[in-house]
């Protein structure tokens, strides 16, 4: 039976930075294990903490190539340097001061830091990430700092436990497998990847335990880029294809009655949906479209409703699928988020 362990707020503070984000994992404290912490971490900054804790986290952050972020925690500032190590032992002073150059231009545009994985990362491969990320869109660019934030988050519970577990064979343990686990999310595309736990272990042997997610398969949120703000209050429909053809046809001819509810419901403030389907394992692959009820929220718009088809392959039924749609009233996007 492993021992519950249970940190103060200031502790979940500094592997995260957002007071949100630290009074939650108080509130759900104590953890009888790193992996039950970890879980709770990804479910409550990703689901319960708000767009203004996500900056607050990524101010508490130094940028590349400096020493400590402003009132940085004691932690915080030493977990920063050594996360930093590789980047700053391999950098140049060109390399230092081009990265300072990326870096004020990227703050200018986006509005806050750019923030990385960066350890064991060189000097080189986070100045190419940066110029490649700064030709992103600043939802798009904003949503990878999310991710960014919680491999970092990640890594800085792994070592907090570890303090309190070091001396324990069972800690380590369970150190080392999340570390293990660490090492394989890495080599996932960070614009499409996601942080659904990968079914095989470390060993390179199928694992006999299906990953557990923390939140549905399937999430969307609505950005108004007309009023550069969420979309709140926009009715949100999942459906299936479940027809008699194995797919819909090009134009809709004769797919009446094809398309399955699964689910509904109304973005929030933060223009996200609630719920739209169960939080399952593995997401049944096939043919999914998700509908908007935009000519309700805008009705003076070009756009009655929107509806989105996409496809859940037999590979990719483990991965999180995160639809957001970016409108005003006479134009709209999306893209494979996180």
């Amino acid at each position: 039976m492993e021992a519950t362990l249970n940190f103060e707020e200031k502790d979940w503070l500094a592997c995260c930075g957002s007071t949100k984000f630290a009074k939650e994992m108080a509130s759900a404290s104590p953890f009888s294990s790193l992996d039950q912490a970890v879980s709770a971490a990804r479910d409550i900054w990703f689901n319960k903490v708000d767009v203004n804790g996500w900056l607050e986290a990524f101010a508490a952050h130094p940028q590349i190539g400096q020493s400590s972020a402003p009132a940085a925690a004691s932690h915080a500032a030493s977990w920063s340097k050594g996360e930093q190590s590789t980047a700053i032992s391999t950098a140049s002073t060109s390399i230092l001061q081009e990265l300072a150059d990326w870096n004020a231009r990227y703050r200018q545009k986006f509005g806050f830091i750019f923030l990385i994985f960066a350890s064991g990362r060189s000097s080189g491969e986070i100045l190419v990430e940066l110029k490649k990320r700064y030709e992103n869109r600043p939802i798009v660019e904003f949503e990878i700092a999310a991710q960014e934030q919680m491999k970092v988050t990640e890594l800085r519970l792994a070592k907090l436990f570890a303090t309190r577990t070091r001396s324990a064979a069972t800690g380590d343990q369970t150190f080392h497998r999340f570390m293990g686990t660490m090492d394989l999310e890495d080599r996932v595309s960070i614009i499409g990847g996601h942080f659904t736990p990968t079914p095989e272990a470390s060993s390179g042997k199928p694992s006999q335990e299906v990953p557990t997610r923390t939140r549905p398969p399937i999430t969307t949120h609505i950005l108004d880029v007309s009023r550069g703000s969420p979309a709140a209050g926009v009715e949100v429909l999942l459906e299936m294809w479940h027809g008699a053809q194995p797919r819909p046809s090009f134009g809709g001819r004769g797919d009446a009655g094809g398309w399955v509810y699964q689910g509904s419901s109304k973005t929030n403030t933060d223009g996200r949906s609630g719920q739209l389907t169960s939080i399952v394992d593995a997401v049944k692959p096939g043919i999914y479209r998700i509908s908007f009820n935009t000519g309700e929220y805008n009705p003076s718009g070009f756009f009655p409703y929107v509806s989105i088809v996409f496809e859940i392959r037999e590979s990719q039924k483990l991965e999180h699928f995160h639809v957001p749609l970016l409108v005003s009233p006479f134009s709209f996007s999306t893209y494979r988020g996180s």
